[in-house]
């Protein structure tokens, strides 16, 4: 189906909603690459991701033309936390595949202030072609969470402290890549505002899971409004929204 200007795919499966988003990725990167020496994309890092990130990794895509990104990092994470986003893509793709370059941000940083400036430098220099984003369950893309999300941000990277669904997102004692509490999860980060994503000319929306049924459910049928940061989509000239069938239970309610 077409919302607005929205396309929506479900599947049965996340295995196979992940594998449909790596075609349809590696499609249009394969397009970009007739028209560009290389191109430059944006990637998400949430377990959301990880059935996408896997059939991305084997697609024949060349590597060696793209630059990459990524759209968030919390403040003050250990650089070798496995919850560090860095980190998670570099496990899942950016290891497997020979990159161009990647450029990270540094969580890290002694200014995260200062770090949000070279950050959207580089992506004033390297303007994205594609990204790939999640969508969390109080709808915030990156981490743009409502209260701090902007359809109009005059920035491009931001420092936001993080809500507390949120917070509990990033909870999962057996999964290594998330906190063990919610105590352990940062209450800062730094994220790519919602005009640095929805300006990108492509944009893949991978959302799985019976946890994301309501974030869907707005996705689709609320008033596009930062109250609900992921309605912005409906706006994208070139969005696709990939969905299984346990984040879609709520779509006819």
């Amino acid at each position: 189906m077409t919302i607005d200007k929205l396309k929506v795919q479900q599947f049965a499966t996340r295995l196979e909603m992940g594998n449909a988003a790596a075609t349809t990725a590696t499609e249009i990167i394969h397009a970009l690459l007739k028209e560009n020496e290389y191109i430059n994309i944006i990637f998400a890092a949430a377990p959301s991701q990880n059935e996408f990130l896997a059939a991305l990794s084997t697609s024949d895509i060349e590597w060696k033309r793209v630059n990459a990104f990524h759209m968030d990092e919390y403040v003050g994470i250990d650089p070798a936390a496995p919850q560090g986003f860095a980190n998670f893509l570099r496990e899942r793709l950016f290891d497997k595949v020979p990159v161009r370059a990647v450029y990270y941000i540094n969580g890290s940083a002694p200014d995260p202030k200062e770090e949000c400036i070279r950050y959207a430098a580089l992506l004033e220099k390297y303007p994205a072609h594609i990204v790939f984003l999640g969508i969390g369950e109080n709808t915030h893309l990156a981490f743009n969470d409502p209260h701090v999300a902007d359809f109009n941000d005059p920035l491009m990277v931001k420092l936001v402290d993080l809500d507390e669904k949120n917070r509990c997102q990033q909870v999962d004692p057996d999964d290594p890549s998330c906190f063990k509490n919610i105590s352990a999860v940062p209450s800062h980060a730094i994220t790519l505002t919602i005009p640095a994503l929805v300006k990108v000319p492509n944009a893949l929306a991978i959302v799985p899971g019976e946890k994301k049924a309501d974030a869907i459910y707005h996705t689709i049928h609320s008033e596009i409004q930062e109250k609900y940061p992921s309605t912005i989509l409906r706006k994208h000239n070139h969005a696709f929204l990939f969905i299984d069938d346990k984040s879609a239970s709520k779509i006819g309610s």
